[in-house]
């Protein structure tokens, strides 16, 4: 069974990239395990003083549930031409793991007017 790990960069409850997501979830074959991080609000701003082996437990949470993943799709808006600070505070923190090699990651913006998000996200994740 494949694992796909979704994240929404809005933080705001009914956000359309979050509608996204859940509708992405329920078109999906069977055989998909699909789930979507919810908290993205709790990880603490980045510092670098804390990215150890022990990084805060929402750090820890989500890497554990990003190594279990097959793949990774992140819905974002986009704020002031760019992924919102939450979104790059999560980046901030994952660049130091190896949680992220070689995973595929799916970018989707949802923002009227959001093709400064998409190419700022796609220059962060490599894609």
């Amino acid at each position: 069974m494949k694992n796909i790990l979704a994240i929404s960069g809005s933080l705001r409850e009914g956000s359309s990239n979050h509608a996204i997501l859940t509708y992405l979830g329920s078109v999906l074959p069977a055989g998909i395990d699909y789930n979507i991080y919810n908290n993205l609000a709790q990880i603490p701003p980045f510092d670098p003083g804390l990215d150890t082996d022990s990084p805060p437990k929402p750090v820890a949470d989500l890497r554990k549930k990003l190594a279990e993943a097959d793949g990774l799709i992140i819905c974002t808006p986009e704020y002031a031409f760019g992924v919102p600070g939450s979104l790059k505070n999560m980046l901030d923190w994952l660049v130091s793991s190896s949680t992220l090699v070689n995973k595929p990651v799916a970018l989707i913006t949802a923002s009227l007017g959001g093709e400064y998000a998409h190419a700022s996200s796609c220059s962060h994740w490599a894609l």
